[in-house]
């Protein structure tokens, strides 16, 4: 099998939105957290808890998300150096790592995105429940 040095490449874009998005995914979250936590030092309620310990989860996969993420891109370039060097097995390998790694970043993102949903629906069936929505 030969790979192309354009091929790692094709992942730059794609990598570094994700990633972006990622990020404005964290940042979300930690405005959140901080506003819960200014709620919860008032009131002291332990719903507020519940959601910031729900948070805090998010934040953890978000961390690792990323971390998927950026490995990814590292390995696309590493593969890019190795077949420069006419490396091509390791390249192809490397890549195929670099995939992996996007992979599971993906994955992690979508068990965040059903934890927020499950969350919101949670959130939201006082409001079904009153209003018969």
């Amino acid at each position: 099998m030969n790979l192309s040095l354009e091929t790692p490449a094709l992942l730059f874009s794609a990598t570094s939105l994700i990633l972006l998005a990622y990020t404005n995914r964290f940042l979300t979250i930690a405005q959140i957290v901080r506003g819960l936590k200014k709620n919860y030092d008032d009131h002291k309620n332990k719903s507020i808890l519940l959601e910031i310990k729900n948070l805090n989860l998010r934040i953890t996969l978000i961390r690792y998300m990323q971390l998927f993420g950026v490995l990814s891109l590292f390995l696309s370039v590493f593969a890019m150096l190795l077949l420069y060097l006419n490396k091509s097995s390791f390249g192809i390998y490397t890549f195929g790592a670099s995939l992996l790694s996007l992979l599971l970043s993906l994955g992690i993102s979508f068990w965040e995105v059903s934890i927020s949903v499950t969350a919101l629906r949670i959130h939201l069936k006082d409001l079904e429940e009153s209003t018969n929505l």
